[in-house]
């Protein structure tokens, strides 16, 4: 195909959905796995961490539910079926483990929400979706790793589920910058808009400030 590629998906796929009116944020997956250079996860994704950081400090600050997803096996991974058999390096999220816990520089504060999966998607398995359903959340702000696995699968079920989903580009990350950015690419072509963190903590700010958590 000789036609460039933009101009190609712009012909069908070129809707932006905007925000909604009641957003949350999800930091999917921010393991030590993943910044551990011993580790076979290790992806080098500091960037995506310092952005998904300062966007969940705006979020605290306009009242914004935030949510952190982490990944956790019993021993011998007996409760990851196929997944576990799949991917290999799953087994350094298996309980216990160092690689198993959050990142450095995240702790999970007493108000918010930690969504604990076996799978790809922060959806699947998980209470996740009748979480915010109940909470009136009518939109989904996405930041995690890695972009072409858990962040993806959570972007498609979040659309799924019906809620208006924002993927903050800066704030995800991958072992390779090809996956990465085919799977931004996509996501923004037929799930979500992928944004800025710059249009992100825009619109947090613009925000009425919200005591109602």
């Amino acid at each position: 195909m000789s036609e460039d590629l933009d101009a190609n998906y712009a012909k069908a796929y070129g809707n932006r959905a905007g925000f909604g009116k009641k957003p949350a944020l999800v930091l999917i997956d921010f393991a030590h796995a993943y910044f551990d250079r011993d580790c076979d996860l290790y992806a080098g994704v500091d960037d995506a961490l310092a952005s998904a950081l300062r966007i969940r400090e705006v979020a605290h600050e306009v009242g914004v539910p935030v949510i952190l997803t982490e990944v956790s096996y019993q021993p011998g991974g007996i409760n990851g079926g196929r997944f576990f058999e799949k991917a290999k390096p799953l087994k350094a999220f298996v309980k216990g483990q160092k690689t198993a816990g959050f990142a450095e520089g995240l702790v999970p504060r007493d108000d918010e929400i930690v969504v604990t999966k076996q799978y790809p998607s922060a959806f699947f398995g998980t209470s996740l979706a009748s979480t915010l359903t109940a909470m009136g959340i009518d939109s989904v702000i996405l930041t995690g790793l890695t972009t072409s696995g858990c962040v993806r699968a959570s972007c498609v079920d979040s659309m799924s589920y019906g809620f208006t989903t924002s993927v903050v580009r800066d704030a995800c990350g991958d072992r390779h910058p090809a996956p990465h950015e085919a799977n931004l690419f996509d996501m923004n072509a037929k799930y979500a808009d992928v944004v800025s963190e710059a249009e992100i903590l825009a619109y947090l700010r613009s925000l009425p400030m919200r005591n109602d958590r």
